[in-house]
């Protein structure tokens, strides 16, 4: 089993419950973690082998870029259900920052996993 990482994707979105909340898009910070069977890429060199990490973070960027949510359940399940929609995808974790969500914290993540 391989794991890719995305690391740190910092996105901006309209997130949260308040009324200044949903004028003004916020600082997010994306992290992705994948797991999936690598044999096959790691015999042929050949990316329609493996799963390709720069379409599964383009798709990110865009639907989160475009999306409203008031929860960060919900916009980490969106995440998470972007990655598994590659069938390569065994298992992954999608873990969403919203920093500064608290005055004396640093941010306020949520995590979801799911396994095929």
């Amino acid at each position: 089993m391989a794991t890719i990482r995305i690391t740190n994707l910092r996105l901006r979105t309209i997130i949260g419950i308040h009324g200044w909340e949903r004028k003004h898009k916020q600082d997010i910070v994306i992290n992705v973690t994948i797991k999936f069977d690598a044999t096959k890429a790691n015999e042929s060199d050949n990316i329609k082998d493996t799963l390709d990490y720069k379409k599964i973070t383009k798709k990110i960027i865009k639907k989160v870029e475009a999306s409203k949510f008031f929860l960060l359940e919900k916009l980490t399940n969106m995440v998470l259900q972007i990655v598994m929609e590659y069938p390569k995808a065994n298992k992954a974790t999608v873990r969403i920052d919203k920093p500064l969500a608290l005055r004396f914290a640093d941010s306020v993540s949520m995590e979801l996993s799911a396994n095929r």
